[in-house]
């Protein structure tokens, strides 16, 4: 049966074919890929415990021309509620946004499900349901129940939970075959995370099912963290005639960012370099980026001779142990931070004044990876400081990627000489 309680018990051990693992290995195949992604989405959600402090500007986008935002004074004059798809970085709110909706649309005068959310993994829907379960808690009232694997409910079930979040394929058996919710009644259809979400096989597929069972008059709020192409197509398929509003993610970060390329021959020479760096200038915290888990841990051992303190942060770990990780750099425990990809974006912590970029982001292809570049460069200039990013060159291949980031951003990368110290004391002024 169904809990009559905002906790439902679930065996967080259990296997479900709705959800990924989130014990990944990035860079190896498509699968892994997807993992990682729905790994590093629930990692966000895990560290940001407030809200991400940021300057950048917001673009709205509403369906109807003739009444545009600026003249818009109060909350009623926006004819809420309206199809909405939103986007911005993680740690912005969106999970508290669409929480609020659900919250204060709900009856509790009537038990069945008026609400729905489908996030693409298991732990991503028990993390999105424990920030609902928070501020819900001063509304006893209103019931949350989770459509998951391995709470097996009987056919013809009757829910009373007036919330209910699950993954897509639960949600669709209990919407269909079971009959446990009736998608008639649904008034509010959330999808959360839904650039993991397409990513994930057959998610997409089976949240524009569950979409087509809903009633017309159902407000329908789509959230992404980014924004491409492929969410673009499947949001426009799933929110009809939805205003639309994106947060500008990033764009003005170099700007307050310094960035230099150092010129080696190979991994020792690099290590050189980047002990020189560490002996001309004062470093809060660092955050080095290594494209493989073997550099990685390497370089992490060599650090750790010459008496720097650091943690290491790679896929292989849990999203946990990541987490965790994290958390012990944020409170100083460790200065400097090596990490693969992972660790690239949605992270902040105000103390890293120093990126290294000891291997360059590639794409698949070889190409450099523009948008990693600038999430991996966007740890430091935080907080309207001015950062440092310093990116190693061994060959003429990173040589190349570096002259397409140059290209890209429309940004001169200037060379340093490690072997100056001067030249060093004077980047850090």
């Amino acid at each position: 049966m169904a809990t009559d309680s905002w906790a439902l018990a679930v065996d967080k051990q259990e296997s479900t074919t709705d959800s990924v693992s989130l014990n990944v290995s990035p860079f190896t195949c498509h699968s892994c890929l997807v993992e990682d992604k729905a790994a590093q989405s629930l990692l966000n959600k895990m560290i940001h415990t407030s809200l991400v402090n940021t300057t950048n500007q917001v673009e709205v986008l509403q369906r109807d021309p003739n009444s545009p935002l600026y003249s818009v004074k109060t909350f009623e004059e926006l004819r809420l509620p309206q199809n909405l798809i939103a986007q911005s970085q993680s740690g912005t709110g969106k999970t508290a946004a669409f929480a609020l909706a659900m919250l204060s649309h709900v009856d509790p005068a009537n038990k069945w499900t008026q609400c729905l959310c489908i996030a693409p993994t298991y732990e991503l829907a028990l993390q999105t349901g424990k920030v609902i379960e928070q501020m819900g808690k001063f509304y006893p009232e209103v019931k949350l129940a989770y459509a998951i694997r391995g709470n097996k409910l009987d056919r013809g079930t009757k829910l009373q939970e007036q919330i209910v979040i699950g993954t897509p394929g639960t949600v669709l058996d209990w919407c269909s075959k079971l009959k446990i919710i009736d998608p008639k009644k649904i008034s509010i259809f959330v999808l959360d995370e839904a650039d993991v979400m397409i990513a994930t096989q057959g998610h997409q597929d089976q949240s524009i099912r569950i979409q087509r069972m809903l009633p017309n008059e159902c407000q329908m709020l789509l959230f992404s963290a980014t924004f491409e192409d492929s969410v673009w197509k499947f949001a426009e398929r799933v929110v009809p005639d939805p205003n639309i509003i994106k947060l500008k993610r990033e764009e003005e970060t170099l700007d307050t960012i310094k960035q230099y390329y150092v010129l080696c021959n190979d991994k020792d020479e690099k290590f050189t370099a980047l002990c020189n760096i560490y002996g001309a200038i004062t470093i809060a915290q660092a955050m080095i980026f290594c494209h493989t888990r073997r550099t990685a841990g390497w370089l992490s051992a060599e650090l750790t001779k010459e008496g720097h303190v650091v943690a290491l942060l790679s896929g292989e770990m849990t999203v946990e142990q990541r987490a965790a990780i994290i958390e012990r750099f944020r409170e100083g425990k460790e200065k400097v931070l090596v990490t693969t990809n992972v660790c690239s974006r949605g992270i902040d912590v105000e103390q890293v004044s120093v990126v290294i970029n000891f291997d360059l982001p590639m794409d698949k292809d070889g190409n450099a990876d523009n948008e990693t570049y600038l999430h991996r460069i966007g740890r430091t200039g935080r907080f309207g400081k001015r950062g440092l990013a310093v990116n190693m060159i061994d060959s003429k291949h990173s040589m190349n990627i570096l002259n397409q980031i140059e290209e890209h951003f429309n940004k001169k990368i200037n060379k340093l000489d490690t072997d100056d110290l001067d030249e060093i004391e004077k980047i850090s002024n």
